[in-house]
């Protein structure tokens, strides 16, 4: 029996070369990336799956012709045109890629890329004094900037690009007859940026490949999205702009949080993929903006109007609520969020003035995706469905059904690199990944997540207390910026247990709603 749930037919590959070749064939002069070059350009750059298979064929076969095929190559910078090309190329000719945080500083980068055993740099031109530090710690040559365009300088990813069509174009055939591997580590990516403390993920082609296949028959995406994540974090590369190719969507790139405001009004995505940290950025503007008008009434009516004419099919909500839609481009009506649990009275807002909001569930572990929400089908206040492809189970559940997350499938990591000890302890005998977090799955197969188990509060009386729980019950607060909430001392001595939340106020925000007294306001 067909999944009513499924709304795209699922889409396999075995490599990420095969990924870029069959789009390319499927979608042609579609546009794959767009971007502006200079935030303040008026209109973007974009460039077609065929440019986008052509770049990445000439960079693949400029660096197969440099000798790294089945090397370890550093990857370093913002989400760009460049690092896409770069991330496709490199696993197109079974090298690994070791993408790095830009915002690291010299000494930490350089220590992560000697564990990496890496042996080839590319990295932003505006973080290019970075690499010293790198280069005094492993052997490489001089580091390519990840740059494109007329005005790209010598040593860019743009003359590599170049010298690789050249080739190409005489006949190498280099980047077609590559073996790759996909069960073979093609990604090694690092759980932390503090030196010698961060473990290296091995991810293999086939875990990245078969979780965004499976993620993606479930979500009905819009052909068009506004990427604002980090490429170095799984959730930013492989769900955004893997799980995006695959299906022919234009990904633009977005030039930073100081333009995200006009990027929405110009570039209208139908969809987004983010934090819970930008949902509640949102939220918070969206809720300033109904009281500042004195309209907190009026949108609650209508709010109750929208639903009851919903339950007997009447669907009037991009009409009732298209002031507050037009803040996102007025096409928006999808957010796929990732990070952690999200406040459920903000997920019920959205989807009540007609954006869907589908909480998922992920790890670095395991490519990420464990779960997700459906478009056809939400569990509010779960972080979705288990993947086809993964086996979830509580581990020791109490009396609630709550103890820690179990995954075992093909998504799952190959081990820690070079940490056979971390990787014993992170995984169970009959090979299960051990999550760190706690949670529970409901009777309707949802799993909910109840915190992290380094987090857990025990108190006194035997309860647990979750303090991602709390935060997350209080982050929709007006006003409020940021909660953090962990264990303390009573005031009445030692003996008692007590709860404490450090409350981070919105100044800016009270101030505009007239708030004097801060205190008393929480």
């Amino acid at each position: 029996m067909k999944d009513r749930d499924i709304i795209h037919e699922k889409v396999e590959f075995r490599t990420l070369r095969d990924l870029v070749e069959d789009t390319a064939a499927k979608f042609g002069e579609k546009p794959s990336f767009s971007f502006r070059p200079n935030p303040r350009d008026k209109e973007p750059t974009k460039k077609t799956y065929n440019e986008l298979r052509d770049d990445v064929r000439g960079l693949a076969t400029e660096l197969i012709s440099r000798g790294l095929r089945g090397k370890h190559i550093l990857v370093i910078g913002k989400h760009s045109y460049p690092w896409i090309i770069s991330y496709f190329a490199v696993l197109s000719i079974g090298a690994v890629l070791v993408p790095l945080d830009r915002d690291w500083s010299g000494e930490e980068l350089a220590a992560t890329a000697e564990r990496a055993e890496a042996e080839y740099v590319m990295i932003d031109p505006d973080i290019m004094d970075k690499s010293g530090a790198i280069l005094e710690k492993i052997s490489a040559p001089a580091p390519i900037a990840l740059e494109i365009g007329e005005n790209a300088g010598e040593g860019s990813i743009e003359e590599l690009i170049k010298l690789g069509k050249e080739k190409l174009a005489a006949g190498d055939r280099s980047y077609f007859e590559t073996e790759i591997d996909p069960d073979k580590m093609g990604l090694l990516v690092f759980t932390s940026g503090t030196t010698g403390k961060g473990k290296g993920v091995m991810l293999s082609q086939t875990a990245v490949l078969s979780d965004l296949s499976d993620v993606i028959q479930y979500i009905g995406f819009g052909q068009k999205t506004i990427n604002v994540l980090p490429p170095h974090h799984t959730y930013g590369s492989s769900v955004t702009v893997l799980g995006h190719t695959s299906l022919g969507i234009e990904i633009y790139i977005s030039g930073g949080i100081r333009y995200i405001t006009r990027e929405l009004e110009t570039e209208k995505p139908g969809h987004m993929i983010l934090v819970p940290l930008y949902l509640e950025t949102f939220y918070r503007r969206i809720q300033a903006g109904i009281q500042q008008q004195g309209k907190e009434k009026l949108v609650k009516r209508m709010i109750k109007i929208s639903n009851i004419l919903r339950k007997i099919g009447i669907d009037l909500r991009r009409v009732f609520f298209k002031s507050i839609l037009a803040k996102f481009g007025g096409e928006l009506d999808l957010i796929i969020c990732g990070g952690a649990p999200i406040n459920v009275e903000m997920q019920q807002f959205f989807e009540d003035v007609g954006v869907r909001v589908l909480n998922g569930y992920g790890i670095t572990e395991c490519a990420p995706i464990v779960a997700v929400n459906h478009s056809r089908r939400v569990a509010m206040g779960a972080v979705g469905f288990p993947l086809n492809i993964n086996e979830v189970k509580i581990a020791d559940p109490n009396e609630n059904g709550e103890g820690e997350i179990l995954v075992r499938g093909s998504n799952v990591m190959l081990g820690y690199y070079k940490d056979e000890e971390a990787t014993r302890e992170a995984m169970t005998e009959d090979g299960f990944f051990r999550t760190g977090d706690y949670g529970k799955l409901g009777k309707n197969g949802a799993l909910y997540i109840t915190g992290r188990k380094k987090n857990l509060i025990i108190l006194s009386n035997g309860k647990n207390v979750y303090p991602e729980e709390i935060e997350s019950d209080f982050i929709a607060i007006p006003g409020l910026l940021d909660i953090v909430v962990y264990e303390g001392k009573s005031k009445r001595g030692s003996d008692y247990d007590a709860i404490v939340a450090e409350i981070f106020p919105d100044y800016d925000y009270l101030k505009g709603q007239g708030v004097t007294d801060v205190s008393a306001y929480f």
